[in-house]
């Protein structure tokens, strides 16, 4: 069984924390004004990596809105924690400097779902350990533009290409259930990670520690886990002990 790892995610715009119901920014709750303060709970939750979106570059907005609150959490935590960053990354050079900040792996979604061929160019340049392919689906469809444009390519086709030019690592989002604590789609992220044989994180719809026993029997990498830890609804440290 691979290693099974709980991404605690925080969600960027404006410089503030917060959270989104099925991706939608007119449905949004804050939860922090101190992005690096919310990074240092989880950090002291035990934490081993962080899942951070810069939604503000997803929605096509300018992507330095969110500069500062990125910078701040790398501050507190590169040096004890992992940081995987998405969200409007889509040049050569962004990835770059993201990286040369200190984040430890960088998730593109519209960029290689919209060029497939800019996507094996990334893995070529960075390598599959520090590139994540960012697949979130509506039904059977990829969207991107922040969930805004539907793609006609095939979701395990797609993924398929990238695990031949090198991609290790595949967050799974079900737009549907993003937000919603509805539940997670393991069923979707254990068919990509057995066609492709890719460690695949589930993401969207976790609202209980069952949930998570759940996606961890499926035999994913991991989960990625948002509103249902702003609202208490478990602690960090109980959902890491979860077997």
């Amino acid at each position: 069984m691979r290693n099974f790892t709980i991404y605690p995610a925080i969600d960027l715009r404006m410089g503030q924390v917060v959270r989104l119901s099925q991706g939608k920014s007119n449905q949004q709750t804050i939860y922090s004004d101190s992005p690096d303060e919310v990074a240092n709970g989880f950090i002291q939750g035990g934490a081993e990596w962080l899942h951070v979106v810069n939604l503000d570059g997803a929605f096509g907005e300018p992507f330095n809105n969110n500069q500062k609150a990125i910078q701040d959490i790398v501050g507190v935590g590169s040096a004890r924690v992992k940081i995987q960053l998405g969200g409007g990354l889509r040049m050569i050079d962004q990835i770059a400097a993201a990286i040369d900040l200190g984040v430890s792996r960088i998730v593109l979604g519209t960029a290689i779902i919209e060029e497939p061929v800019f996507g094996e160019k990334v893995l070529r340049i960075f390598g599959g350990e520090r590139i994540a392919l960012g697949f979130d689906a509506l039904g059977q469809k990829l969207m991107s533009r922040g969930w805004k444009i539907a793609s006609d390519s095939d979701m395990v086709s797609l993924a398929q290409r990238f695990a031949d030019a090198g991609a290790k690592t595949l967050i799974y989002t079900n737009v549907l259930k993003d937000g919603m604590q509805t539940g997670v789609d393991w069923e979707t992220a254990m068919h990509l990670s057995d066609q492709t044989g890719m460690d695949v994180i589930a993401s969207g719809g976790t609202s209980s520690l069952k949930d998570i026993e759940t996606v961890r029997n499926a035999g994913l990498a991991g989960v990625i886990i948002g509103r249902a830890l702003y609202e208490g609804n478990f602690s960090l440290k109980d959902a890491i002990n979860v077997r």
